[in-house]
């Protein structure tokens, strides 16, 4: 189809008209250089054609991390009436529940500063990470991989491996409702086996970084956050078995559609009504596959307590790790908004965006209820991450969500092309960064000129209101798969 043009209807939020058969308008979040980087990208035509899909409510949304992605843009939020809407595989995405994990600790950077070598050493040596990495506990049978897509990170923790604050601080205390093993096909299940408590590859990382800029002080209060400490970035998904769910999932919603009825502008767009027993069981599959991410997060965040206090030989005390919270990425979720004054319950698709809930709501943890949800911004390997907290406006305008990262510029063909020649890993170095890595492809592939500016990013959903800034994060070492 052809993408109608573009209406800029405030300094940060820009209008697909409604055309065609298109069921709502299309809203893009952008400043005016980052809109020029998308005018002619084929993630607008994704955006137009998500309006297309029936139930749709609002708006067909993008973030200003915006790219082209499988059926919905990465950096796209759509919600769709649970009663006259669909779900869609498309708009998750492959890596159902990749999301983020920020820890902090009671040190601060000095107290790093000559260990940095070390520490990101035995972090790589204790983490398994990169394509098919596996190892990090024993092969899981059956019947405990089940319990994992049920309980999701409290299985971890009833095994010991964290605490009950941990699912506190998980969003959904770390367990999507609704979760049904029986909805998941065999090869998910060998997928699974053995891949809990594992980074992976690609875009993924865990990032030893320092708080070094406050821009809320009662916010990051509130957080436990201050400026000089040190965090954790743990940043990975469901790892092959999401994968596998998503990719059994498109094929049984590709006869569904047509069964509906449903006229879709792309195939990659296939879906079923929210309530039909095609939606129904996606959306326990994708549940499961929620849980499992947040079984992995879980696993990690315990493996990487264990290689600083061996790195650092001090006691857990000293150290002091705790989690400040764990946010989704890609996922559909059953939740109740306002729609012209009314509450409506919606199934909200987040495809490379997170949930920003504004204070007040009752999922947020009660320390966090007064200031906000914290939400958490990755940045690209050797770039800033930022801290930032949901805002009333997020519920009125975004269905309380907001960006997940930078949002790639180039492709990763792209980016392999560009880095030729060069050495990323002392380019990187030299800028105060130490990168541990399981091959030079992906240090290729995920340099920061792939990547748009983070910090721009940011700074766009900080001036909508959506989601204001509370702090940034540096990084001082980065693991990758």
């Amino acid at each position: 189809m052809t993408t109608p043009d573009l209406i800029q209807v405030s300094e940060y939020v820009w209008e697909l008209p409604a055309v065609g058969g298109m069921r709502v308008p299309g809203r893009v979040y952008a400043d005016r250089e980052l809109i020029q980087e998308v005018r002619d990208d084929q993630s607008l035509v994704q955006v137009a054609n998500v309006a297309h899909l029936p139930g749709i409510l609002r708006y067909s949304m993008a973030m200003p991390d915006i790219h082209f992605g499988y059926g919905f843009p990465i950096g796209g939020v759509a919600a769709f009436s649970v009663e006259e809407g669909i779900v869609s595989p498309g708009g998750v995405g492959y890596d159902i529940n990749c999301g983020c994990r920020l820890l902090a600790t009671d040190l601060r950077t000095d107290d790093v500063g000559g260990r940095m070598k070390p520490l990101i050493d035995q972090l790589f040596r204790d983490v398994p990470s990169g394509v098919g990495a596996s190892g990090a506990i024993e092969r899981l049978s059956r019947k405990e991989l089940e319990k994992i897509l049920v309980r999701g990170a409290a299985w971890a923790v009833e095994r010991g491996y964290g605490s009950k604050e941990d699912l506190e601080h998980t969003e959904d205390g770390g367990t999507l409702p609704g979760a049904d093993p029986g909805a998941v096909g065999e090869r998910a299940w060998v997928r699974g086996q053995d891949q809990v408590g594992t980074l992976g590859s690609g875009n993924h990382f865990l990032e030893i970084q320092t708080v070094d800029r406050v821009f809320d002080a009662a916010a990051a209060a509130a957080y436990g956050l201050r400026e000089g400490q040190i965090t954790i970035m743990v940043h990975c998904g469901s790892r092959g078995f999401g994968y596998q769910v998503c990719e059994d999932s498109l094929e049984t919603m590709a006869s569904a559609s047509h069964r509906y009825g449903i006229e879709l502008p792309d195939r990659q767009l296939a879906c079923a009504p929210v309530t039909s027993p095609e939606g129904r069981q996606y959306l326990a599959a994708m549940a499961c596959a929620a849980n499992y991410a947040w079984a992995n997060r879980q696993m990690i965040m315990h493996l990487t307590e264990q290689a600083l206090l061996r790195a650092l030989r001090m006691s857990p005390k000293d150290l002091g790790l705790r989690l400040v919270y764990d946010v989704a990425h890609n996922i559909a979720k059953l939740e109740t908004h306002e729609v012209e004054g009314v509450p409506v319950d919606a199934c909200v698709h987040r495809k490379g965006a997170t949930r920003a809930f504004g204070p007040g709501r009752s999922e947020i943890p009660a320390a966090y209820r007064e200031i906000g949800q914290p939400v958490l911004i990755p940045g690209d390997m050797g770039t800033a991450s930022f801290i930032c907290r949901g805002a009333d406006k997020s519920m009125a305008e975004t269905f309380g969500s907001t960006c997940h990262g930078a949002g790639r510029v180039m492709s990763r063909s792209q980016a392999r092309k560009r880095a030729k020649g060069r050495s990323i890993e002392r380019e990187l170095e030299s800028a105060g960064v130490l990168v541990r890595s399981q091959g030079r492809k992906t240090l290729a592939e995920e340099m920061p000129e792939a990547y748009k500016d983070v910090g721009q990013v940011v700074a766009v959903m900080d001036g909508a209101g959506i989601s204001p800034r509370v702090a940034r994060l540096r990084p001082l070492g980065v693991i990758k798969g």
